[in-house]
C-alpha cells in the first residue's frame, strides 16, 4: 500500500497566461490542495507532478498513476478544481483555467523540491492538465514561477498557444495524442513541434480523446473543442485571436473569451477509449517517467 500525504499549497488564480507576466502579485490568492503518494522503498524519489482534464480526476489517470508508483516515483496529485469549487470546465473551460493550473504545478513544484525524499521532478497532465504540462515548458512562464521541470508528458493537450518569444526549456518531453481527436486536435501540436527543442510525439491512429480510458464512444454536445485557429502570446504575454477580416481580439479576460466562445459556437466533442493505444500509452509514459526521473 503506498503512504498518501495531504499538501496545502499556497498558489492563486491568474485568469491567462497574461496575469502571470504581469499581474501575478495582484491574483487572487487560493490555497490548493495535492496529494502525496509515495511508493515502497527509501528515497529519494523522481516525482511526477500530475493533472486532471477538464472532466476532473478519472480512473485511467488513476492507472497510469498507479503504473507510476509501482516502478518506482512518487506521485503528486494536484486538485486544482476542488480547492476553487469547481466540479468541471468541460462546458465552458473559464471557471479554472490553465493559467490557474500552471502556477498550482510550479507552487507544488517548489513545496516538493524543499523535501529531501524527492529528486528530479517531471510535469503530466492529460487534456487540460496536459496544456499545463506543455507550455510549464515555455521560458518565460518558468523565469517568473521558478525552475524547469526535468521531464515533461502532455497527454492530447491543446496546444493552440503560438508564443513570439520561442524559447523553451530543454527538458524532455514526449506527447502521446490520438490522429482523430476532435477535442484537441492534433494538428496543433504538430505545426508547434518545430519550436519545441527536446520533443517527441507519439501519434496514435484512430485514436480518439480520453484513448487510455475504457469509455464508450461517447459525444458530449456542449464541450468546447478548438478547430483551426491558434491564438498569439506576444511577448509581452498579451494574448490575442485572429477574427474574421484579420481582426485581432484579445483574449486575456473572461468576458473576452465568453464572447468568442459564443460567436465561434465551437462545440462538441467526442471521446472513446482505444485498447491498443491505452496498453501502449501505460508503458510507454512510465518508461518515459522511469527514465527521466529516476
Amino acid at each position: 500500500m503506498n503512504m498518501v500525504e495531504r499538501l496545502q499549497v499556497q498558489s492563486c488564480s491568474p485568469f491567462e497566461i497574461y496575469h502571470i507576466l504581469n499581474s501575478l502579485e495582484n491574483v487572487s490568492k487560493i490555497t490548493v490542495e495535492a496529494e502525496l503518494f509515495l511508493p515502497q522503498g527509501e528515497g529519494p524519489f523522481g516525482c511526477v507532478i500530475a493533472l486532471h482534464g477538464s472532466m476532473g480526476w478519472a480512473q485511467h489517470h488513476q492507472d497510469h498513476i498507479n503504473a507510476w508508483l509501482n516502478a518506482g516515483l512518487a506521485v503528486c496529485k494536484v486538485n486544482s478544481f476542488s480547492s476553487r469549487s469547481i466540479d468541471n470546465t468541460v462546458n465552458d473551460q473559464l471557471t479554472v483555467t490553465h493559467a490557474m493550473m500552471i502556477v498550482d504545478a510550479f507552487r507544488v513544484r517548489q513545496v516538493l523540491e524543499q523535501d529531501p525524499r524527492i529528486g528530479k521532478i517531471g510535469v503530466s497532465g492529460w487534456s487540460l492538465g496536459g496544456t499545463v504540462a506543455l507550455y510549464s515548458a515555455w521560458s518565460p512562464i518558468i523565469e517568473i514561477l521558478g525552475k524547469p521541470f526535468d521531464a515533461h508528458l502532455p497527454f492530447y493537450p491543446a496546444a493552440h498557444l503560438r508564443p513570439e518569444v520561442k524559447a523553451w526549456s530543454n527538458a524532455p518531453m514526449l506527447i502521446l495524442h490520438g490522429d482523430v481527436d476532435d477535442w484537441t486536435p492534433i494538428h496543433f501540436v504538430e505545426s508547434l513541434l518545430a519550436q519545441l527543442p527536446n520533443t517527441e510525439l507519439h501519434v496514435y491512429p484512430g485514436a480518439h480523446h480520453s484513448f487510455d480510458s475504457e469509455k464508450e464512444f461517447a459525444l458530449l454536445p456542449k464541450a468546447v473543442h478548438l478547430k483551426k485557429r491558434t491564438a498569439r502570446i506576444n511577448k509581452n504575454g498579451y494574448v490575442s485571436g485572429k477574427l474574421f477580416l484579420g481582426i485581432r481580439w484579445p483574449l486575456n479576460e473572461r468576458w473576452q473569451r465568453r464572447w468568442i466562445i459564443r460567436i465561434l459556437r465551437n462545440r462538441g466533442a467526442h471521446v472513446e477509449g482505444h485498447p491498443t493505444a491505452r496498453s501502449d500509452a501505460l508503458v510507454r509514459a512510465k518508461d518515459f517517467l522511469t527514465k527521466q526521473l529516476s
